[in-house]
């Protein structure tokens, strides 16, 4: 298991062989003769243009298939944060390519998940000195809006001698392929003339075959020990409306054709994917040669290079188990905050700073690891200490009740304003953190909340027969001599401190009341704050004004580190404790949160309103984001 590298701050960056890469090729000028005439297109076009301002492009190019997970996070990261460090260009684009499976929900999910990770692809172009127009759409790119060029080029292959129609049987083409020990067979149909490919090919395009009866493949070698490189399929037949081209085209180019030729239509210099696709370069490099053969295009061809997935613990990132999971209600949605999807993570309640944090800590290598799902939880908690205000919530709550309240302030129903810092940090900086008798001058961001004869109390903070070591509540014991010892003596935080005398049952035996007395004169803040010693301070919510709210208890959503490895059943792994829904109290101010604002609970951790059905005031909803420390497993 890796650990994660030093933090990088903005004006130190730690290398890594893609940042040796780039910096190599900007100092040879590998890429200085390129031109750009303001949006993608081939050879010809380009050249009408002028140098172009970016000094490198790279690409983020989801297919619309699915919602992005975190490894997608992790891409996003590394193609637009290169591009920005290297004064360069990251285009968006979606790989259109298979219409069966895309959808425009999926396309917005994308364009929505790139823009809340800091990322606009038109601000990057306008931000090396050039309009938008000029240098980066404003609008995303599209494979499919180069369709007609890629035909164009299958056109090209054909009749150059590097492409045929193959229609032998699907069954067949498999066998034929061979596998890692056994060469492929040449297809029947490998013979074929130019004239009599181009007319099949023709005939593809126009609808005269069926689906599955004939594929364009590449001419390359059936003998090549590179299953990759034996004549792949680069066009089939598919009947299906395509949700940008409608049904424009019954025939569309395969993935592996299309990603490069969209590449250097849009002048990248640098195609950055994860490690599964090494295997495919070698077919990448072969279809730049030839299609500069062609003329369509200009050398320098664009380049690959790969690097690690990401692998965390406890997670899975496969769009196929993530659909079966929403689709068998596992969870309750891509959005669900148990889930790896970015819209997951963003409703769970993570930062943008914080998963570009982790994607910059866990740095860029050439071979697979395992990220522990704590460096993620980690970089968190480093983003929101300092930004997340504190607020006291009682998650398992029981009444605490000051028996001499009345005595104390002359009436049941006298209430009192306690005040505590949003930022404790801050608070210490303006020496306002109440530990020398004085609290100061309130200022915006002081929380405000009131004590009363009623209080909420969290029911692990009273044991009536405490455990050794215990320190919080309980009440008076008779010693063995027969003398009493006074109950536990503690502070209700920001408040006073009190004295444990006792507790009430119901007739099951069960705790519903905890007894205590005040001690006037001790409250935070003031000079007799100091006077009598407590043992603990505990958090509380004033039966006064605070606010029951449904809290979300979200934990991992499974229980084993690697959930599908060696082919187990990722379903056998789910964690039953992934959520725990709980009714709580919580202070004013917590009532008061706009949705996604995020919170530290005092002692318990962060927490954020939940995006989709916190209602400020009206129906509070929050949901635990992680603890204060790592203590899963322990």
């Amino acid at each position: 298991m890796t650990s994660p590298t030093p933090d990088n701050s903005a004006d130190h960056k730690v290398s890594n062989f893609l940042r040796q890469i780039i910096d190599k090729d900007i100092e040879q000028g590998t890429y200085a003769s390129r031109r750009w005439a303001g949006s993608p297109g081939d050879a010809a076009h380009h050249a009408a243009g002028q140098p172009d301002p970016a000094k490198i492009r790279t690409r983020f190019p989801p297919e619309p298939n699915g919602y992005l997970h975190v490894g997608h996070a992790k891409s996003i990261c590394i193609n637009f944060g290169l591009a920005q460090e290297y004064g360069g260009v990251c285009h968006l684009r979606f790989d259109d390519t298979n219409p069966e499976k895309e959808d425009t929900e999926y396309v917005n999910s994308i364009i929505d998940a790139v823009k809340w990770l800091g990322f606009d692809w038109a601000q990057m172009g306008q931000a090396q000195g050039a309009a938008a127009s000029e240098d980066c759409s404003a609008a995303p790119y599209q494979a499919s809006d180069y369709f007609d060029f890629m035909y164009r080029a299958a056109e090209a292959l054909i009749q150059a001698g590097h492409a045929y129609v193959d229609e032998q049987s699907a069954e067949d083409m498999r066998a034929n392929r061979g596998d890692f020990g056994k060469p492929g067979v040449d297809s029947p149909f490998r013979t074929r003339t130019v004239e009599q490919n181009l007319t099949r090919f023709r005939e593809m395009r126009d609808g005269k075959l069926a689906d599955g009866a004939a594929v364009l493949r590449a001419k390359i070698s059936m003998q090549s020990p590179n299953i990759n490189l034996r004549d792949p399929a680069i066009y089939r037949i598919r009947r299906a409306t395509h949700h940008h081209t409608g049904d424009t085209w019954c025939i569309y180019p395969m993935y592996t054709y299309a990603h490069p030729i969209e590449d250097a239509l849009e002048q990248i210099t640098h195609s950055l994917c994860t490690l599964e696709f090494e295997d495919q370069r070698p077919f990448y490099d072969w279809l730049m040669e030839r299609l500069c053969e062609c003329q369509l295009l200009a050398a320098p061809s664009p380049k690959q290079y790969e690097f690690a997935r990401l692998n965390l613990t406890y997670v899975i990132t496969s769009k196929r188990k993530l659909a079966q999971l929403v689709n068998e209600g596992k969870v309750s949605g891509w959005d669900d905050p148990r889930m790896p999807t970015i819209v997951g993570l963003r409703r769970r309640g993570y930062t943008p700073t914080s998963l570009r944090l982790f994607a910059d800590r866990i740095g860029v290598t050439k071979s697979d690891s395992w990220i522990d799902y704590s460096t993620l939880e980690g970089c968190l908690r480093e983003d929101l200490e300092n930004k997340a205000h504190r607020g006291m919530a009682v998650l398992d709550p029981v009444k605490l009740v000051l028996t001499n309240w009345a005595e104390a302030f002359g009436s049941d129903a006298y209430t009192e304003d306690c005040t505590q810092p949003a930022l404790p940090h801050s608070a210490i900086a303006e020496g306002k953190d109440g530990k020398d008798g004085t609290e100061g001058a309130m200022t915006p961001s002081d929380r405000v909340f009131k004590i009363g004869k009623e209080v909420w109390i969290e029911r692990e903070d009273f044991e009536e027969v405490p455990p050794k070591g215990y320190k919080r509540l309980s009440p008076p014991k008779v010693n063995p001599d027969g003398s009493t010892s006074p109950g536990a003596v503690v502070r209700l935080k920001g408040g006073y401190v009190i004295e444990c005398t006792g507790c009430a049952r119901d007739a099951a035996g069960h705790v519903t009341e905890v007894h205590a007395k005040v001690i006037p004169g001790t409250k935070s803040g003031t000079p007799g704050a100091d006077s009598v010693k407590a043992k603990a301070a505990i958090t509380w919510v004033g039966v006064a004004d605070g606010v029951q709210a449904e809290v979300r208890l979200y934990d991992r959503l499974f229980a084993d580190a690697h959930p599908d490895a060696g082919g187990k059943d990722f379903l056998q792994s789910l964690n039953p404790n992934s959520l725990k829904v709980v009714t709580a109290y919580v202070e004013p101010s917590l009532a008061q949160a706009q949705p996604d604002q995020k919170f530290q609970f005092e002692r318990f951790g962060y927490f954020v309103a939940d995006r989709a059905d916190h209602v400020a005031g009206a129906k509070p909803v929050f949901n635990r984001v992680t603890g204060l420390k790592d203590s899963w497993g322990k």
